[in-house]
């Protein structure tokens, strides 16, 4: 049996297989609520045959959102409306996890098609928040926040991983990469703090390692993954050592998986895109932190998923925009390896149900 099609165990839960769907934004939530298109966009993926599909970015309060149309999971309309996303995936046989987010100084953002960025007050924008008052290129001045208000945060994020469980997800993967709210923190070039969540690299982790303790206290036994950007791909960013310790923390505290991608804090990366280009992210922190990863990027065809699992550089795959082009990416995968797989059925499961 192939790599890519071996079934891989994490905290109890085990994934048929490690052809993921990676947690890809699609800016259909009005008020959070996730609909009709999201049926769609995941009911396809829950008949491609993935190991796991990811939920996108969904914010744990009103101002987490990365735009007016992202989706939330901070009330129960929306925790309802995600139950039945998870029921689709469920009824194919399928896992889904749901990332929880908080997109800090990058908030509050207009429809990507629109003619704007930004959202104005009267299109529902707000003013987002940050470690410092520190804005990202193009977007409004953040309001840092104070030691209350990040002790909020925190909750939070533990009222999100409830709603998250009550709505029958297998996986809670927390989103601190991409030049969101935890990733500001971890980087020296968004983190300016003279308290302690600032400064050291102690300090700097802080906010992630207490988020990872609280989720895990309410997480009754889920698998909990963590996506970081291992680089900002900046001289004196966040960096793969510090990637490394950090990941290091995490599994002490419980962590499953570090969902292992790049980029995103400052306008300045130079990022050398290739196929695979974050695969030596993921391999070091694999080694070095003795942790499961998974791989992410510029990965598009199953013969390249199963060389990096091969070499042992990540044990998983997260698939992007290929799964966007094409939902039934890991059916596709499967008849390139020679490995067969269930393919989707019209009813649930080849079940009647009465």
């Amino acid at each position: 049996m192939s790599k890519l099609f071996s079934p891989l165990t994490l905290s109890g839960v085990t994934f048929a297989n490690r052809a993921w769907i990676s947690p890809m934004c699609q800016y259909s939530a009005p008020e959070g609520v996730v609909g009709d298109w999201h049926r769609v966009h995941f009911g396809s993926f829950a008949t491609g045959g993935a190991g796991l599909v990811m939920a996108e970015a969904t914010a744990v309060s009103p101002e987490g959102r990365i735009s007016i149309v992202c989706p939330g999971i901070w009330n129960e309309v929306q925790t309802q409306a995600w139950a039945e996303i998870v029921q689709i995936v469920h009824g194919q046989g399928g896992k889904i996890g749901i990332q929880l987010a908080h997109a800090g100084r990058k908030a509050s953002s207009f429809i990507p098609w629109g003619d704007h960025a930004i959202a104005t007050r009267e299109e529902g924008g707000w003013q987002p928040v940050a470690p410092s008052a520190v804005a990202f290129d193009g977007y409004e001045v953040p309001h840092e926040l104070s030691l209350d208000e990040i002790s909020q945060i925190v909750a939070a994020f533990t009222a999100a991983a409830e709603r998250a469980l009550a709505a029958g997800f297998d996986v809670l993967e927390l989103h601190a990469a991409h030049g969101y709210l935890l990733h500001e923190f971890l980087s020296p070039l968004s983190n300016f703090r003279g308290d302690h969540y600032g400064g050291s690299l102690d300090n700097r982790m802080r906010l992630i390692l207490e988020v990872v303790d609280c989720v895990k206290a309410v997480s009754k036994g889920v698998p909990i993954f963590v996506r970081i950007s291992a680089s900002d791909w900046v001289a004196g960013g966040w960096d793969l050592d510090q990637s490394i310790i950090l990941a290091q923390q995490l599994k002490e505290h419980g962590v499953s998986l570090i969902d292992v991608s790049s980029g995103g804090l400052d306008p300045r990366q130079q990022i050398d895109l290739k196929p695979g280009y974050q695969v030596h992210f993921a391999s070091a922190i694999r080694s070095r932190a003795d942790l499961p990863v998974s791989a992410v990027g510029l990965i598009t065809s199953g013969a390249q998923a199963e060389t990096i699992l091969e070499a042992e550089d990540a044990d998983a795959i997260m698939v992007g925009r290929g799964a966007l082009r094409n939902p039934r990416w890991a059916l596709q995968a499967a008849e390139e390896l020679n490995e067969v797989i269930a393919w989707p059925l019209p009813l649930e499961r080849g079940r009647l149900v009465r």
